[in-house]
């Protein structure tokens, strides 16, 4: 789990999802570990942070990503993206779409804090 980690801001717990330099099948194993976590949380309770510098984007990994954020989507509160640039657009408003999750972007973690 050194890809998730859970940091505390402000008092609250703020889970991290690294995908940052990841690709293809890491890119889905992340994605079905976040699963399993988040999951076990209680509802609405998730504060999500993830990071995707320099991900290597594939249809299969945006695939993943949009199905786990949509069986998540009960237990999260907000969700920040950050370094998103490696998406592409369409596919961002699929999985922000499909996951039915106000994903809010930002370009650096330091901007993030905020959301």
């Amino acid at each position: 789990m050194a890809n998730l980690q859970w940091l505390t801001h402000k008092g609250k717990k703020v889970l991290l999802l690294d995908f940052s330099q990841r690709s293809g099948v890491g890119i889905q194993r992340l994605a079905r570990e976040v699963q399993q976590v988040i999951t076990g949380q209680p509802r609405a309770s998730v504060l999500v942070l993830a990071d995707f510098s320099g991900m290597r984007f594939s249809e299969q990994a945006g695939m993943e990503i949009a199905k786990v954020a949509a069986a998540d989507r009960p237990y999260v509160l907000r969700t920040a993206w950050v370094a998103t640039e490696t998406f592409p657009e369409d596919w961002f408003n699929k999985i922000r779409d499909f996951s039915q999750r106000d994903i809010r972007r930002f370009l650096t973690r330091r901007r993030r804090w905020n959301f």
